[in-house]
């Protein structure tokens, strides 16, 4: 994903750009590596010693809100941020807990079965052991 402006990209999805919302959509755009609100804040308080966690918090809440971002929930006890907000899967490495994006076709999912229902998200996460952890080990 890439985009020009990031100020004007926030703007035209109604939400004030600060200099930490920017920075902060920045880093996201920057480091597709599913961060959590304490990688995020670990990485950018250093070059913004008034950033919060706080503020990292309530700004990936204000994005996932105006859905130019997405929460990731594999664990129960940790919720990571993704940029890529159209739909695909998630492959995380039990070993090393990297997360890797992966291609998912819905619509080979029959999802009839579920009768007249309206469907708001879908959700699509592997669990297993990656190439890099496999081989290590081997």
């Amino acid at each position: 994903m890439h985009i020009e402006n990031v100020g004007e990209y926030l703007k035209k999805n109604g939400i004030k750009p600060s200099i930490q919302r920017m920075r902060i959509f920045q880093y996201l755009m920057d480091n597709h590596t599913h961060p959590t609100v304490d990688d995020i804040f670990q990485n950018l308080s250093p070059e913004m010693p008034t950033l919060s966690k706080t503020t990292v918090y309530n700004t990936l809440n204000t994005f996932v809100r105006s859905n130019i971002i997405q929460e990731i929930i594999i664990e129960e006890n940790e919720v990571r941020y993704d940029v890529v907000t159209e739909n695909h899967g998630h492959f995380k490495c039990k070993t090393c807990g990297e997360i890797v994006d992966f291609n998912v076709d819905l619509s080979k999912f029959d999802l009839s079965k579920l009768g007249n229902v309206e469907i708001d998200e879908i959700h699509f996460y592997i669990k297993g052991v990656c190439k890099k952890c496999l081989e290590k080990h081997n």
